[in-house]
């Protein structure tokens, strides 16, 4: 009689251990759960962060000038922009979307876009050839500079005779290069494999690091693991 009360209550205790088990796992769940939730929301609430902002080179003076470093918070090279009320005909002009200016690629050089400390993710822009119809745009986006990722490549045809919109997502992305080639002279009294670009949208954004929501939810979950575990080792000592 003794020895089955004792096993009756050895077996009280150790349905006392599974359920505790159960009960901390059942734990564990919700505030792994709990913390992902967070990680997840504060992800999303930084995605916001990045709105959609729209040059239109309408606010520089001038003509024929070089776009300056700095401008909308971007890196420019090889771009410079005009009036295209004095190129009247030509592509520059039909290409206009908001008036008066455009960017073009001077001397027919290759240019490009970049950040330092951001990244950017470019969504779209007009585009119109110059001089030569069916001019071929070679568009690339990189991660690490010019020499860095190659994350993107896409190759577009452009025509004079008016401004096509192309959308391209290239995300996350610090440098952005423009290629032009070939085509045939439209009949203007210009030549070369120059395009005008209006209306560039883009998004900057931080450089990827461990978000902070992320590393939250991470912590979070291991320091509740951790506490269970130790109370858990707890319990079985003092049995």
């Amino acid at each position: 009689m003794i020895g089955f009360q004792f096993a009756k209550k050895r077996g009280k205790a150790n349905s006392g251990i599974a359920l505790s088990k159960f009960q901390a796992t059942k734990k564990l769940l919700k505030t792994t759960t709990i913390a992902v939730s967070v990680g997840i929301a504060a992800a999303i609430v930084y995605t916001k962060q990045a709105q959609a902002v729209t040059i239109t080179f309408d606010d520089l003076p001038g003509s024929e000038n070089p776009i300056a470093n700095g401008y909308a918070g971007l890196n420019w090279k090889n771009f410079y922009y005009l009036n295209t009320t004095s190129f009247t005909p030509s592509g520059y002009v039909n290409g206009t979307v908001s008036p008066e200016n455009v960017a073009y690629n001077s001397f027919e050089k290759t240019v490009a876009i970049s950040t330092v400390d951001n990244i950017f993710d470019f969504d779209s822009t007009y585009l119109t050839a110059a001089w030569n119809d069916n001019l071929t745009v070679l568009v690339e986006g990189f991660i690490g500079g010019e020499s860095g990722q190659k994350k993107y490549s896409q190759t577009i045809v452009l025509n004079t005779q008016a401004p096509t919109l192309f959308t391209f997502d290239f995300f996350g992305i610090d440098y952005l290069k423009f290629t032009s080639s070939g085509g045939k002279n439209a009949g203007y009294n210009g030549k070369g494999t120059h395009f005008a670009m209006d209306n560039f949208t883009f998004k900057k954004k931080a450089k990827p690091v461990p978000e902070p929501a992320t590393i939250f939810g991470s912590l979070t979950a291991g320091a509740m693991m951790l506490t269970l575990y130790r109370k858990y080792k707890q319990q079985k000592d003092v049995k």
